[in-house]
């Protein structure tokens, strides 16, 4: 099937109505993800038919009655990388605690991948990988800083460190497909920063678009569906995720005495009280309990 993933920064003046009518255009043509709405705009991925993907995006082009298409990342599945539908109303598309900065009112000037190598090379500038540090673990591209962040709610503090260091330098900071490193682009021009970009369809769409030979990027890139992680070529890559914390485990994690499959990992086992485990065990239990009779348990089929 195919998998498109998709955001738009713009002025949305009913986010639940437009939420509503989306959910309900989705199930009809059976698509399977995640879409967020907010007074900012739209982020989403869905997996489904393309003729069915196309349909809709052409709906939310007359809807908003948007100056161009709804631009989308396209990639291909075998099997469907999420197990059910949500069209959700949230704040922002993606949560950092600013919904007053606007990106489609001021943002970063967009460096197509073709041209990204260049421009990290340049000793100037500071190279800023703006997703969480989880992330930054599985890959990221030479020379860039970590934030050291566990939620992007938290890059706001990082940013505020770096402006007060210096405004002078220029920035050049990514994400994975784009959305999060476009807004804190608008933040970082609020903050003073003066010459800021940032990567035109983040990690996803320069493996896709640059040649092997010429490919910088180191390990694999992190993905929020059942993938986990995607190495150079956009092939599912050695990942696994923890179904306690999500966050993604490598060979070592799985053989470290802190894994426990459901139920820790070595990132959460800090985290992990009693009541929590015994929990996690018994749904554990329950989830075998159901393969082995050939069924799906509740806990597999919404994703918790």
């Amino acid at each position: 099937m195919k998998v498109a993933s998709f955001y738009r920064f713009l002025d949305l003046s009913d986010p639940q109505e437009f939420c509503d009518e989306l959910q309900a255009l989705c199930d009809e043509f059976g698509l399977l993800g995640t879409i967020l709405v907010a007074f900012e705009g739209f982020n989403g991925t869905v997996a489904g038919a393309e003729d069915a993907i196309r349909t809709v995006f052409g709906w939310i082009e007359d809807r908003l009655d948007l100056d161009g298409s709804v631009k989308a990342r396209w990639t291909e599945s075998k099997e469907a990388p999420f197990r059910r539908m949500r069209v959700r109303v949230k704040k922002e598309i993606v949560t950092l605690g600013r919904p007053d900065i606007l990106p489609h009112e001021r943002t970063g000037k967009y460096v197509p991948p073709a041209e990204w190598n260049a421009l990290i090379a340049d000793p100037r500038v500071v190279v800023i990988d703006t997703r969480n540090h989880y992330e930054v673990e599985v890959g990221t591209f030479p020379r860039a800083m970590d934030p050291g962040t566990n939620s992007f709610r938290q890059f706001t503090d990082f940013a505020s460190d770096l402006a007060e260091a210096s405004t002078n330098r220029p920035l050049a900071m990514f994400c994975t497909g784009g959305i999060r490193c476009e807004k804190a682009t608008a933040l970082m021009l609020e903050l003073g920063f003066e010459e800021v970009y940032h990567l035109q369809g983040g990690i996803l769409n320069y493996l896709t678009e640059v040649p092997p030979d010429e490919n910088c990027w180191e390990g694999e890139c992190f993905v929020f569906d059942t993938r986990v992680a995607v190495d150079r070529d956009l092939a599912e890559g050695g990942y696994v995720q923890c179904h306690a914390c999500r966050r993604p485990l490598s060979s070592k994690d799985l053989a470290s005495p802190d894994y426990r499959e459901g139920v820790s990992c070595p990132q959460c086992i800090g985290e992990l009280d009693e009541e929590r485990a015994v929990r996690l065990e018994e749904r554990c239990r329950q989830v075998a309990l159901a393969d082995a009779r050939g069924k799906t348990h509740i806990g597999q089929k919404l994703g918790s």
